[in-house]
């Protein structure tokens, strides 16, 4: 048999693919894109088409030189490269560096399995040039953008800043909402709550206020409020109706990129970049040992599809026969409906095989591993179970001129939430409530009318999975491009992070007011949203890359030259400090880098004095009786700690208060969320929680 020598990006891929083929087979990894446009030039001829101009990647030398002894030696050279745009790209840059006759020598599979690996070797294709054409596109128009605006952003602005066609538009959306964040009118508002008894030793139960005189209530102050509390002095509470119905609810859809990376954020605490990075382990291969080796645990994890392989359902059916039994078997195999702007080249995230049972896999994975496939397992497992059922019972309540509604609900089946519950962005869970057992016309005894007053809310600031969410909804970047545009808007200090909430920097907002001014199609949404599509019809054969690419190019540089001539040197306000230089006596000023604000001397170049800002929170250090100060980590993550640092080591990821727990004497941290600030006590052992505290 001709000896074939297969081409893959990484070793751990390359391990472990070659325990699944023979010794006729060599497996060699490329480590990622071995060509690209050139760092310190545009690197693209617009005077020919577009045509960009490719260079061996630094450090990438040697690789290439053994690639091309190995092919040399090989009857036969097989691309193995991922199933997407950049690995079809991979793949075309490795056919002209090596000099590969075209042909059917690309290889492509889902997941890293013996059978998928085998069979793919017995189907090689030619290179899609429409895929290849479409990772050039954005490849050049991202070139074009970057290497034309930001020097300008650099001169105008601050040097070292960037711009791009989905960084800025994601930078827009977090100041757009801070923006209405910051011109939000809270306006009052009031709710009334009646906890009535049916009779006998029965705890009382909830009825919220339905209806005032036939309408919605809209109560808007305490004098509305004490008006119906008048009417309803005396008043007798009679059950009017008692509704009683069967709700079925269906499990969430397999994982998608960015539904993995909103459910990892929710569920595991990762960022985008640490969910991809674990997700592209447990892809490429783990080794479980003994007979099996190295075998990749889950399907290609940069997927915008919902879809799921019959063989993969078939093989969750038995699974679920065996485990739980037929009632949790639905009738037919789960089809789930995709956005339809998807692009639906591979399947959803999923286990290679499902008897891959996380817990059996402990002892070989990482704890991040771990829970990232347990993750994973769980959604698909739950998604091909059947349907929960739920009884829920709505009792209106009469009591003269207000209606009240108590609503109750109870798992009376509990099918796939026997293995996964879905997460949320803070809205809240589902409660179970049971309500005595209630018949029209019955009579029941108030125990107690509980008004509250509420304020309205502004929406909320953008987490990582929010923002993940959003993006994906309205078109702009692919599954690949989530988390390092994330990581940029950080890295260029356009955004922090605090308390898992992006805020926009000072500098953030100059930036988006300046491009939402001169450039607003770089930072339009729909027009950001509009060349994504683009991309696909040229990946589907229907649009000329160049055209794409050109139609773009000249109506951006007449609006380049333009802002050139019209915008200004761009102070970015500064805010003056009480302190002053060590050096040369001047006020400092304040500063925000990627690691967040410092104070720095005015009088830079000439006096480069800069020092911390230490953000004091009034609150002592249980260690030393210093002054707890905000601090950042390298990668801008908010946390706490003395200012007497290093000589004590008092550290806190969450917010301390002067108050100690009243069960070990800990000093209680804060924990925010969207329904306020919980305090309690970080000793594992005690466990201690006040959940009433009031939102800051």
């Amino acid at each position: 048999m001709a000896h074939t020598l297969v081409i893959v990006e990484s070793p751990a891929k390359a391990k472990t693919i070659g325990k699944f083929l023979g010794r006729n087979y060599t497996i060699k990894p490329s480590m990622g894109h071995i060509r690209d446009l050139p760092k310190s030039q545009f690197g693209v001829d617009v005077e020919h088409g577009f045509e960009p101009h490719y260079i061996t990647i630094r450090g990438k030398g040697n690789i290439v030189k053994e690639l091309r002894v190995a092919a040399q030696k090989s009857q036969r050279v097989l691309l193995a490269t991922d199933p997407d745009r950049e690995g079809e790209a991979i793949a075309w840059h490795l056919q002209h560096l090596l000099e590969l006759p075209s042909g059917p020598i690309r290889i492509e599979f889902n997941e890293i399995t013996r059978n998928a690996v085998q069979e793919a070797i017995k189907r090689p294709r030619e290179i899609d040039q429409n895929r290849v054409d479409a990772q050039q596109a954005r490849r050049v128009l991202d070139r074009v953008v970057g290497y034309r605006l930001s020097p300008l952003l650099w001169r105008k602005v601050r040097k070292g800043l960037s711009a791009g066609r989905v960084q800025s538009v994601a930078v827009r959306l977090i100041v757009d909402r801070e923006r209405e964040i910051e011109a939000f009118q809270p306006e009052e508002y009031w709710s009334l709550t009646a906890w009535l008894l049916a009779g006998g030793d029965g705890e009382a139960f909830p009825a919220k206020l339905f209806k005032y005189l036939g309408e919605d209530p809209a109560i808007k102050n305490e004098g509305e409020m004490q008006a119906i509390l008048a009417a309803l002095e005396g008043i007798t509470y009679v059950v009017t109706e008692v509704k009683q119905r069967e709700r079925r609810k269906n499990p969430a859809a397999p994982f998608t990129t960015s539904t993995l990376q909103q459910e990892a954020y929710r569920k595991l605490n990762f960022t985008a970049r640490r969910t991809m990075q674990v997700a592209q382990q447990l892809y490429e291969g783990i080794d479980l040992g003994g007979s099996e080796g190295p075998v990749g645990l889950i399907t290609y994890i940069r997927t915008d599809s919902t879809r799921i392989a019959s063989v993969a359902q078939l093989e969750a059916r038995d699974f679920l026969m065996e485990r739980f039994g037929p009632d949790y078997v639905p009738e037919g195999l789960r089809q789930f409906k995709g956005r339809k702007d998807i692009q639906d080249a591979h399947e959803a995230i999923r286990p290679t095989s499902v008897w891959r049972e996380p817990e059996a896999l402990k002892n070989v994975l990482t704890r991040d591993q771990f829970r990232l496939y347990n993750l994973i397992w769980e959604r698909f497992v739950a998604s091909q179970m059947q349907a929960a059922i739920m009884d829920t019972i709505t009792v209106d309540i009469s009591a003269g001129p207000c209606l009240f509604r108590a609503t109750g609900s109870v798992v009376k089946f509990p099918g796939y939430l026997r293995v996964y519950q879905e997460g949320s962005d803070g809205e809240g869970k589902e409660q179970e409530q049971r309500l005595p057992a209630l018949a029209t016309g019955q009579t029941l005894e108030l125990q107690s009318l509980e008004p509250k007053q509420h304020f309205t809310q502004p929406p909320p600031r953008y987490t990582e999975a929010t923002l993940v969410k959003t993006m994906e909804e309205l078109g702009i970047g692919r599954p690949s491009t989530y988390a390092p545009t994330i990581e940029t808007i950080l890295e260029r200090g356009y955004v922090v992070r605090e308390q898992k909430q992006f805020i926009p920097t000072e500098l953030g907002r100059v930036v988006v007011d300046l491009l939402k001014e001169h450039f607003p199609d770089i930072i339009d949404v729909e027009f950001t949203a509009q060349m994504e599509q683009q991309l696909d019809e040229i990946e589907a054969g229907k649009l000329s890359w160049r055209q794409v690419v050109a139609e773009f190019y000249e109506p951006f540089t007449r609006v380049l030259e333009r802002a050139e001539r019209e915008i200004g040197t761009v102070e970015l306000p500064e805010e003056v400090s009480e302190e002053k230089c060590d050096l040369c006596g001047r006020n400092l000023v304040v500063k925000t880098g990627r690691f967040g604000k410092f104070l720095a001397c005015p009088g830079f170049p000439e006096c480069r004095f800069t020092k911390p800002l230490l953000e004091t929170i009034g609150v002592n250090c249980p260690q030393c009786g210093g002054e707890i100060v905000a601090r950042r980590t390298k990668k801008g993550r908010k946390f706490y700690g003395c200012q007497n640092y290093p000589e004590c080591n008092y550290v806190s990821w969450d917010k301390p208060t002067n108050q100690n727990c009243p069960r070990c004497g800990t000093r209680l941290v804060e924990k925010a969320s969207r329904q306020g600030v919980r305090l309690l006590c970080p000793s594992k052992e005690c466990g201690y929680e006040e959940k009433n505290q009031q939102a800051k």
